[in-house]
């Protein structure tokens, strides 16, 4: 689940781990695709095969903090919150990201305003 994913990341960067490894999903990855693409985290691989793949991230440090600074989290496994393209805004005047899932995948919220898709918001970072 995404959610363990962005506070085990938040947690390894606060007590200044290098990388961290994590069970292995598809959704998880390309969340992971869409952070190192706006330089939350270093690099990160899948390793492994069968039920025993893992993905190792590499964190990412700016002047000795974390590179994320906050994580708002939108929708949870109990409740699903969506939104229309048109309700989709910046994050901190710019400086961070939405990810949502559209129909078309997992994308910022900007590459989904750009093509015109809403879908569920899964969390904003900064």
């Amino acid at each position: 689940m995404y959610i363990d994913l962005l506070i085990k990341i938040k947690n390894a960067q606060a007590v200044k781990k290098e990388s961290i490894k994590v069970p292995y999903s598809g959704n998880d990855e390309r969340i992971l695709e869409i952070l190192k693409r706006n330089n939350f985290i270093g690099n990160f691989e899948k390793k492994g095969r069968g039920i025993k793949k893992i993905m190792s991230i590499d964190l990412k440090y700016a002047d000795g903090k974390g590179a994320i600074s906050g994580i708002r989290l939108f929708s949870t496994p109990s409740r699903h919150l969506y939104a229309g393209y048109k309700e989709i805004r910046l994050v901190r005047g710019g400086y961070g990201i939405s990810v949502i899932s559209t129909p078309e995948g997992v994308m910022t919220g900007a590459e989904a305003r750009k093509r015109k898709l809403g879908g569920e918001l899964f969390f904003q970072m900064w």
